[in-house]
């Protein structure tokens, strides 16, 4: 499975401001949010936690794959593309259910599989 490399991971540790996490339905419609609540679990996954999702949550049981946006201190953007998972129990949905405020409801845990990853224009992985 890919994963980020070095620098993205540091990348991300360095992010400021919420995440930009966009799905697409059936029809090729995306839809973006923003979220706030998100995490590293591995190298390989990066969790969105299921706050307030609606077309974004049909959107991943209906299959799509998502892009994840953010930007670092330095206003370096980076983007990470893949395939993503709908968690309402397991390791990676108890993980979420850490470090998810518990003001907010943590329905699920939406977990990126790293697939290609980039840097303005530049393809990184």
């Amino acid at each position: 499975m890919p994963s980020l490399p070095e620098d993205v991971s540091r990348a991300w540790e360095e992010r400021t401001g919420p995440v930009i996490l966009t799905t697409v339905d059936s029809n090729g419609m995306p839809n973006a949010i923003y979220a706030t609540c998100v995490s590293k679990y591995s190298d390989e996954l990066v969790v969105v936690a299921d706050n307030y999702f609606y077309k974004t949550k049909a959107n991943i049981q209906a299959g799509s794959k998502c892009s994840l946006l953010f930007i670092t201190e330095a206003k370096k953007s980076y983007q990470i593309k893949g395939s993503i998972e709908y968690h309402t129990s397991g390791p990676v949905y108890d993980d979420m259910k850490t470090w998810n405020p518990e003001k907010h409801p943590g329905h699920a845990a939406a977990a990126v599989k790293v697939e290609e990853v980039y840097s303005g224009a530049e393809k990184i992985l």
